[in-house]
C-alpha cells in the first residue's frame, strides 16, 4: 500500500463519506478497513419490482443489503448519510445512455425512486489480504478490473442482462484461500464464478476491462471472477428503463456496516 492508501484505509466510514461529500472522488477498493461497501442502483418506483426480482434471481451478483422507500436517500446501513452526496462518483442514466457522472446526484434526485444497495466484493478483500492472497489492484493504486460476460443473467420482467464479473489475478498457491475467505461471505458475491480461461466468459482480453483499470500480472497468476455488482448497470444498457442512477463502477458507499456481519461462521 502507498502511505496514502494506508492512510484511507483507516479512516471511518463516516469520515470517508464526508470526504466524498465535499466533493472527492476515487475508487474505494482498500478504503475503512472492516467496514461493508455496497453497489448503488436507484430506479424509478414502477421499476422497483422487476429491479428487486432481478435480484432475488440472481443473488451472485446482485445480493441486496438494503431497499429504500420511494424518493428516500437514507439507509439503515449508515444512519446520518445521504445516498445522493455520500458516493464518490455517481452514473445517471436516461433509456439506457449514460448523461452524467457526477460527484452528487442533489441535481438529478427523484421522488419517486427507489434505491438497491448491493454488496461490493471489496468487503471481502480484507479477509482475502489476511489469508495472504495478493490483491494486484490494490498495490497498484488502480481500480479493479471489471468485465461483461458472454453469460446471460436470468430475467426479470423488463428487466434483462449480461452477468458482469471482476477479476483479480491470484498465485496459484493462494487461490484456495481467495475461493474459501470469499465463500464465507456470501452477502456480497461469495466464491468466485470461476477461474482460468478468460475465453469461457466470453472475455477476449484481460488487458482491456469494460470498466476499471488493466492490472500487471505474475507470469503465474491465475485470473480468478466474481460476480460485480456492476451486473445492474449493464442490465440498466440492455434494457433502458427510462431514467436510473447507478455508483461509478469501483466508487463505492461505504456504509457502517462491519464486514463481520456478513461472514458465515
Amino acid at each position: 500500500m502507498t502511505r496514502t492508501q494506508e492512510r484511507t484505509a483507516t479512516w471511518s466510514p463516516r469520515r470517508a463519506r464526508a470526504h466524498f461529500r465535499a466533493g472527492a472522488s476515487a475508487p474505494t477498493a482498500g478504503w475503512s478497513r472492516g467496514h461493508t461497501q455496497a453497489n448503488l442502483i436507484a430506479v424509478p418506483a414502477d421499476w422497483a419490482y422487476e429491479t428487486l426480482l432481478f435480484c432475488q434471481r440472481n443473488p451472485k451478483p446482485c445480493p441486496v443489503l438494503d431497499v429504500t422507500d420511494a424518493g428516500s436517500w437514507t439507509t439503515v446501513l449508515a444512519p446520518g448519510a445521504d445516498l445522493r452526496t455520500d458516493l464518490p462518483r455517481y452514473r445517471v442514466w436516461e433509456h439506457g445512455e449514460l448523461t452524467d457522472e457526477p460527484t452528487d446526484v442533489l441535481g438529478h434526485w427523484r421522488g419517486d425512486l427507489v434505491s438497491f444497495l448491493i454488496g461490493c466484493s471489496f468487503t471481502f478483500e480484507w479477509a482475502l489480504a489476511g489469508a495472504g492472497v495478493p490483491l494486484r489492484h490494490i498495490d497498484q493504486n488502480k481500480n479493479v478490473p471489471m468485465y461483461v460476460t458472454t453469460r446471460a443473467c436470468r430475467p426479470a420482467g423488463r428487466l434483462h442482462g449480461p452477468l458482469v464479473v471482476s477479476m483479480r489475478p491470484v498465485p496459484p498457491d493462494a487461490v484456495g484461500a481467495a475461493i474459501r475467505e470469499s465463500a464465507l461471505m456470501p452477502a456480497v458475491h461469495g466464491s468466485p464464478v470461476y477461474l482460468g480461461d478468460p475465453g469461457a466468459l466470453g472475455i477476449a482480453d484481460l488487458d482491456s476491462p469494460d470498466f476499471g483499470d488493466r492490472v500487471d500480472r505474475a507470469p503465474d497468476d491465475i485470473p480468478v471472477f466474481w460476480a460485480c455488482g456492476v451486473t445492474p448497470q449493464a442490465a440498466v444498457m440492455a434494457s433502458r428503463p427510462p431514467f436510473a442512477i447507478t455508483h461509478a463502477p469501483g466508487h463505492m458507499f461505504i456504509t457502517d456496516t462491519r464486514d463481520a456481519q456478513h461472514r458465515v461462521t
